[in-house]
């Protein structure tokens, strides 16, 4: 397969490593930004800390050591603070303030970046999405070994973040969730707060030269916000966030390299491609995600009002029976052994405009029924089980003891019914119990209709 994709482990296996430690490594801090509901300070700091980079590049002519980090550094410290001054004196939001520092941080950044452009080999384009396919090119020699310098650095910057999460995860979790009792607990949230800031500029200038501000923004953000739509432990979530931005990293070099020739490309940029798979991941996420998701939000709410349609099926021909026919004449009921059915075309369409659905769906339920045994077609009639009359008589007693209790707590008549309806399919044997020793007569309802006793049809145990 590399052979196909022209893979060879010496370029394309140093841009994939890249970009995995640069993804991973933003990941990490990028869940606290979320969860404080700071991302656009990640976005920030991220912009913010090109003054402070730029300033480096004037000073000593070169894209490494120590003075380009503590540039970046006190950088984003200052965009940390002068958000909190912004907010307080000026009294608006944090957003607001976010924006207002950033945007001015960062323009002054460029204004810098272009001078020094003439003095350094860098440049606006380079900061914005970098050069991963660069980064095999620039080695340094370690031991007999040249290894890339960029890939060296970031696994440097992968393990203080790492280290910074679990040396700090309960100071993280507290005052990430509330600061206040991270407060009295005996250390400052504050200065949790400023830390955080200060992993973020390290992780955000480590990744300037290789991947760019775009993806180290991306991977701040999104891994974090999609591992947060499928868990609710944060230490779930770090792991996962984590393994979603190196699927991005790995996913987005393979797309860099198969899309040209499918799109008639002669390049894509591999940071892009990261960027463009992380964002679907999110989508997948948003999608399926268990708790929040838009499908499985759908799926359960098809299958909820299919589950009452269901239960209603079964109430309605329990009624039926208790009546001996269908009114109006829609169709026959034949109540012969005390059994009953609604038979021929009109009777379905009597229980479909009842039901409020149409035929499809309510034969859909019928069918439901009938694999669940409360149900039995024969010919062309649907007559209750003993399991579906049991079925049925419990949601019918639930109903009219919730009709009841609403009458007696001075509900109008034009209501209890309708507040029924949505009650009884939610009502247990416990709670069915309190509401018929609550209801001042048991035996019938507000409306004169019989309410069926709990142990009305139960079925004997087969001995």
């Amino acid at each position: 397969m590399t052979d196909v994709l022209d893979w060879t482990w010496q370029y394309d296996g140093v841009i994939l490593l890249t970009g995995i430690l640069c993804a991973v490594a933003a990941s990490l801090p990028g869940n606290f930004l979320v969860l404080r509901r700071t991302s656009l300070l990640g976005d920030a700091v991220s912009h913010a800390v090109l003054p402070g980079i730029a300033a480096a590049f004037l000073l000593t002519h070169s894209r490494t050591g120590a003075v380009l980090f503590v540039g970046a550094v006190v950088a984003g410290l200052l965009t940390a603070v002068l958000t909190e001054l912004i907010r307080d004196i000026g009294s608006v939001d944090e957003g607001a303030s976010t924006g207002v520092v950033f945007t001015t941080l960062f323009a002054a950044g460029l204004v810098l970046i272009v001078q020094a452009a003439d003095a350094v080999d860098l440049d606006p384009g380079c900061v914005l999405y970098g050069a991963l396919e660069d980064s095999p090119l620039q080695t340094v020699r370690i031991v007999g070994t040249e290894i890339p310098r960029v890939a060296l650095t970031l696994a440097g910057v992968l393990l203080l973040n790492l280290l910074f999460v679990v040396l700090f995860f309960k100071e993280l979790l507290i005052s990430s969730f509330d600061p206040g009792l991270a407060t009295t607990g005996g250390y400052s949230a504050r200065l949790v707060h400023y830390l955080l800031m200060i992993v973020v500029a390290i992780t955000a200038v480590a990744s300037f030269e290789a991947a760019g501000n775009i993806l180290v923004v991306a991977m701040f953000i999104v891994p974090p916000s999609s591992a947060l739509l499928l868990t609710t432990r944060l230490s779930r979530m770090i792991w996962l966030s984590a393994g979603i931005a190196a699927i991005s990293a790995v996913a987005g070099h393979f797309s860099a390299i198969v899309l040209p020739r499918w799109l008639g490309y002669r390049s894509i940029s591999t940071a892009g491609m990261m960027t463009l798979c992380a964002g679907l991941c999110f989508l997948i996420a948003a999608l399926f995600s268990p708790s929040a998701g838009v499908l499985t939000g759908w799926v359960r709410r098809v299958r909820l009002s299919l589950r009452i349609l269901c239960e209603d099926l079964l109430a309605l021909l329990y009624r039926i029976e208790e009546r001996g026919s269908v009114p109006g004449g829609a169709g026959r009921s034949d109540v012969s052994n005390g059994q009953s059915g609604v038979f021929g075309d009109a009777g379905f369409e009597y229980l479909a405009k009842k039901l409020l659905c149409s035929r499809r769906l309510l034969i859909l339920a019928g069918w439901i029924q009938q694999y669940r045994g409360n149900l039995v077609r024969e010919g062309p009639a649907w007559r209750l089980t003993d399991s579906g009359r049991r079925v049925a008589s419990l949601l019918v007693r639930s109903h009219r003891l919730w009709e009841s209790y609403l009458a007696t707590e001075g509900v109008g008549p034009g209501r209890i019914h309708r507040q029924a309806e949505t009650l009884e399919h939610y009502t247990s044997e416990g709670l069915r119990n309190r509401l018929d020793t609550g209801v001042a007569d048991g035996a019938v309802d507000p409306h004169g209709s019989r309410i069926p006793r709990e142990d009305d049809f139960r079925i004997p145990p087969v001995s």
